[in-house]
């Protein structure tokens, strides 16, 4: 099953992946740190990835009343692995360089993890906050999202096909108390238990369920995209709701929590709402090299970043 192509959602990934860059950068102008939010672009993949998981399993579903998990999880391996394993060869000789004998191991037993999709567990486990000054001598730390997005596509799967072959008629259901009962851990969890709440995938789940919701409206048609007004001004919405959350986000609100909801809404109004007639779609397709050429430069930025902390 393939999902068509949808620009938008290549541009959400465009906006994620430069708003941790400058929160990573940690970019100051007037002694204000710009993108303070930045963080949030992680959430911003979780929406996505559950919007075009789900979408790929209820179509497949839909389509032949079964579904094939051993392809399904080849697929997973096919893009995923290879590109994390070109990026260990890269980032290797670099550590053994650059690193002292004690950040080496960690780095080592960083790549043992991501390989087994749990870094996640190990971060915890290390005690390592995100936004701590040490963060940037842990290249793989931004693979506790990854782990955490593979583990939700080795349970999400089966539960979905359950609910899909013996209790079709509460799929909605299972997906709104499965949300619900997450984002309570999730805001519970992140004044209690701060560092599991923002590792764990207990309290990440309804992120990524959200976007199950988007796939679930579009393949059922619960919602119609006829009042080009109507969609012009709630994915607008949805966009500024992404950009304010990203500059003026602050790092001391509980998070995952129910502050969190906000980005995730402007996410799901954009996927839900753009489309070829929208005025921002547009917009972004005739700029699409702009995107990109802004995107190779603030990535290579983050490089020489990266390499004069360890000078």
């Amino acid at each position: 099953m393939n999902i068509n192509y949808r620009p938008e959602i290549d541009g959400l990934r465009a906006i994620a992946v430069i708003s941790v860059i400058f929160y990573h950068a940690n970019v100051v102008i007037f002694d204000e740190k710009l993108f303070k939010g930045g963080f949030i672009g992680v959430d911003i993949f979780f929406v996505i990835s559950g919007y075009l998981i789900t979408s790929l399993i209820l179509k497949e579903l839909n389509t032949t009343q079964s579904f094939s998990f051993m392809n399904f999880y080849q697929r997973r391996v096919r893009r995923i692995l290879p590109p994390l394993f070109f990026v260990m060869l890269l980032c290797f000789p670099v550590a053994w360089v650059h690193l002292d004998p004690g950040n080496f191991i960690d780095f080592s037993k960083s790549i043992l993890y991501s390989i087994g999709f749990s870094s996640n567990f190990y971060f915890w486990d290390m005690g390592q906050q995100y936004a701590a000054a040490n963060s940037l001598l842990k290249p793989f730390l931004h693979t506790w999202s990854l782990s955490i997005e593979e583990q939700y596509y080795i349970i999400f799967p089966i539960f979905l096909f359950i609910i899909f072959r013996y209790l079709r008629n509460y799929l909605l259901l299972f997906l709104i108390v499965s949300f619900i009962f997450s984002l309570l851990l999730a805001d519970w969890g992140s004044k209690n238990y701060p560092s599991a709440t923002f590792y764990f995938l207990h309290s990440r789940a309804w992120e990524l369920i959200a976007g199950s919701f988007l796939a679930f409206s579009e393949i059922y048609q619960h919602y119609k995209k006829n009042n080009l007004i109507i969609q012009n001004s709630l994915s607008f919405i949805g966009f500024f709701i992404i950009l304010f959350s990203i500059i003026f986000g602050k790092t001391h609100f509980p998070h995952p929590s129910f502050y969190t909801l906000a980005p995730v809404l402007g996410v799901c109004l954009v996927i839900l709402f753009s489309n070829k007639n929208t005025f921002k779609l547009k917009y972004f397709q005739q700029n699409f090299l702009l995107v990109q050429v802004l995107f190779h430069i603030l990535f290579i930025f983050g490089i020489i970043q990266f390499l004069h902390l360890l000078e």
